[in-house]
């Protein structure tokens, strides 16, 4: 890993595309930039299918770019590989949209918590124990001991981003990290997951289709259409001034009250109009 720069955004992506497939290649994701800064929570949004995960793999390393750049702190983010990843690396933990994946069925909860300790003592980190963590997530320390099989959907997930805090991240990627639990655990883990982001000062890249979410808890909001950033902005400027047809139509699906009504007025923003990122004009119309 090359050296790292502190002074600078905590993830800078620059140029990224991604490919799939041999000679007939589709590009998912087609020239994404955007920066996050530490303590900043960035919301990508967008219907399935739109560039998303894709996006969140190659931060990570999980999809090697066919072009442009993923920066962590000033230092290029390898592809992962069969070898052990560089330690300043475990700084990025990725919470995945369906926690029967990402947590071993075979082992103790107590015991994949710790696996993230390990990381944040590998970089000369303090770590806690499982118990802090399951309490910081909203369980209960009882939990530690028993399987995954043995939790609930919702406490699952809570396990896997206890296991992602443990870790003591910088950069925390959560890929639809709610979009399985019921509705009324999605809003308090968004809430949960915000709060303890804030705390750390971890830096948050929160993938999500469900924009009600997203506007409790995103600082700024960037809306993907066919694998490009078309609209992105402080998350009161895109939800008042949207400047993209797709930004308007994903704000006009959003469920209201018996059908009727408008949106809560968004938060007073002093953020100039020009924040939101205008696109040329041939892409100023949603096909």
């Amino acid at each position: 890993m090359t050296e790292t720069n502190d002074s600078g955004p905590v993830l800078h992506v620059d140029g990224l595309v991604v490919e799939y497939g041999g000679r007939a290649a589709f590009r998912a994701v087609d020239g994404v930039s955007f920066d996050i800064a530490r303590g900043e929570v960035l919301a990508l949004v967008g219907e399935s299918g739109c560039g998303k995960s894709s996006t969140a793999r190659a931060v990570i390393g999980m999809e090697t770019p066919r072009e442009g750049t993923v920066q962590y702190r000033g230092g290029a983010v390898r592809p992962l590989g069969m070898r052990t990843r560089p330690k300043e690396l475990t700084a990025i933990q990725m919470v995945f949209q369906d926690p029967n994946s990402s947590l071993n069925p075979r082992v103790r909860v107590a015991q994949q918590i710790s696996a993230g300790s390990r990381a944040a003592r590998a970089r000369g980190l303090d770590i806690e124990a499982p118990s802090h963590w399951l309490k910081a997530v909203g369980l209960s320390p009882a939990l530690e001991n028993r399987y995954p099989y043995q939790l609930s959907g919702g406490q699952r997930q809570r396990v896997a981003i206890a296991r992602a805090l443990a870790a003591r991240p910088d950069l925390i990627v959560a890929d639809e990290p709610i979009s399985a639990l019921d509705a009324s655990a999605q809003a308090s883990v968004a809430g949960m997951m915000r709060e303890l982001c804030v705390a750390s000062g971890a830096a948050m890249l929160f993938i999500s289709h469900d924009l009600s979410v997203v506007r409790l808890m995103a600082d700024r909001v960037a809306v993907m259409y066919r694998g490009r950033i078309v609209e992105s902005g402080p998350t009161p400027l895109v939800w008042s001034q949207p400047a993209h047809p797709y930004t308007e139509s994903l704000l006009s699906a959003i469920p209201k009250p018996d059908g009727e009504g408008t949106l809560p007025e968004a938060p007073a923003t002093d953020a100039p109009a020009e924040w939101s990122m205008r696109i040329p004009e041939a892409l100023d119309r949603v096909a």
